[in-house]
Order: structure tokens, then C-alpha cells, then sequence
């Protein structure tokens, strides 16, 4: 493992691996709908131990952002993106995004990195035994999805994972959607959420120094890897998009309780 001591001064060697990452993060968020922040924000806090909460959440957020955007452009040539629940979806998100930006520096760092191993370890256990137990499609799916996207945007701006890796499983799980339209429309609401979660960062002067040229280089990387992802991914069956991602969420979640 990479350790924060290697990544510092910020060097064109340090950019380019943030690049590197930033392509593989980028490339498989697209493939699994979930914007990439729930792997780069585990990443993050294990190469640098050192930063606070809202530091690495506001990396996450903005690199979510230029990921989803991406991202969402390559769905919408595909014409997957399903925009009536998507929109709707994206403006319930909007509060608690704003929310969680807020709240994050409230936290310790240890604290945060055992919030985010067992958040992380809940959702792939769900991912991958939920079939055994569908929930229920509602009827008006789009005023049950605007309830789970509130709760969404509030948690995923708090750990800085974009909110897709648990957007995705609610859209397939508890709403219905096709996995394939569930994964597009999940990154056109994240790049709603994370741009309002990164502008709050803004606001709040969490970006600064080393902060912002990580921030850019790996966002120069996850647009790329965003392009690369939607391609891949209309070569996968749903039932393989989402064993990917309950794998890397256990692998990631077992590392930080471990490191907590």
C-alpha cells in the first residue's frame, strides 16, 4: 500500500497515480451505476491517515461529481437514463446532501472510518443475499424513491460516497428498476447530489493546498475511467454488476474496521 508519506510533496509522480486511480475508480462506479466514492473515499483515508473527515469528503464529493457527469453522458447517448424518476429523485436528494456536507466535521476520523466499514459492510451483505428476501415494489414508486433518495443524500454527502452504491440497490431492490436503467439513473441523480454536496465544501473553505490538486487530478482521471465503464458495462449481465460491487464493498469495509 501507497503511504501518505510517498504522496507527499505533491509531485508529477504523485499526479499521475492519482490519475491511474482516478481511471480505475471512475471506470468501475460506471459499471455499477455507484459514482466511484465508495471506493475512492476508502482509499483515501487509508493513503492519507492524516486528513480530516471533511478534507477527504470533499475530494470524494467533487470527484463523484466530474465522474457522474461523465458518466451521465455516456448513459445519456445510450438513452438508459429513465429522467422523470431521475429528476424527481435528484431534487429529494438536495437537502441531505447539503446536510451531511455540514454535519461530516462534527466527527472524529476514527469514528468516521468505523461508520463507514460497517455502512459499507451492511450494503454488500444486502447485495449479496437480498434476492432471498425482495422487498415490496410500492405503487407510487416515485414518491417512495423521493423518500429513500432524502435519507440517501444525507448519508452519502456525510461519508462522501456519492450515494450511489446504495441508490443503486434500492432502485433495483425495493423500487422495481432494471438493474441496467437503475445504474444510469443513479449517476444522473449523483451528479446532482455530489455537485450540491461539493458546492456546501465550497462554502465551507474545505478545499485547500494539496486538498485541491488531488482533487483535480483524480477528477481528470475518472472522466476518462467514467467513458471507459459505460462501455464495459453494456457487455455485463445485472446479476454480475452487482456481485462486483458487494465483493469491493466487503473487501474495502473488512480494511477499514480493521484500520478503525
Amino acid at each position: 500500500m501507497v503511504t501518505a508519506s510517498i504522496l507527499q510533496p505533491f509531485t508529477a509522480w504523485t499526479a499521475a497515480l492519482l490519475v491511474g486511480i482516478g481511471f480505475a475508480v471512475g471506470a468501475f462506479g460506471t459499471v455499477v451505476g455507484a459514482g466511484g466514492g465508495f471506493i475512492l473515499t476508502p482509499i483515501l483515508l487509508l493513503l492519507y491517515p492524516h486528513d480530516s473527515p471533511t478534507t477527504i469528503t470533499a475530494i470524494s464529493l467533487a470527484v463523484v461529481f466530474f465522474n457522474a457527469a461523465s458518466g451521465s453522458a455516456a448513459y445519456a447517448r445510450q438513452r438508459r437514463i429513465d429522467y422523470r424518476s431521475g429528476i424527481v429523485f435528484a431534487l429529494a436528494t438536495l437537502p441531505g446532501a447539503v446536510g451531511g456536507a455540514l454535519v461530516v466535521g462534527l466527527v472524529s476520523r476514527r469514528v468516521f472510518d468505523g461508520i463507514m466499514g460497517g455502512v459499507l459492510a451492511v450494503l454488500a451483505v444486502w447485495l449479496a443475499v437480498g434476492e432471498r428476501w425482495p422487498l415490496a415494489v410500492p405503487e407510487n414508486r416515485l414518491r417512495r424513491g423521493a423518500l429513500y433518495s432524502l435519507g440517501v443524500g444525507f448519508i452519502s454527502s456525510f461519508l462522501g460516497i456519492g450515494g450511489g452504491v446504495i441508490h443503486v440497490p434500492l432502485l433495483v431492490r425495493a423500487l422495481g428498476f432494471p438493474t441496467h436503467v437503475a445504474t444510469a439513473t443513479s449517476h444522473f441523480v449523483l451528479a446532482v447530489m455530489a455537485g450540491a454536496g461539493s458546492i456546501t465544501h465550497i462554502v465551507l473553505g474545505s478545499f485547500h493546498g494539496h486538498g485541491l490538486r488531488r482533487t483535480v487530478a483524480l477528477s481528470a482521471g475518472v472522466v476518462l475511467g467514467a467513458q471507459f465503464g459505460a462501455h464495459v458495462s453494456l457487455r455485463l449481465r445485472g446479476a454480475v454488476i452487482q456481485w462486483l460491487l458487494a465483493v469491493a464493498l466487503l473487501a474495502l469495509a473488512a480494511r477499514l474496521l480493521l484500520a478503525a
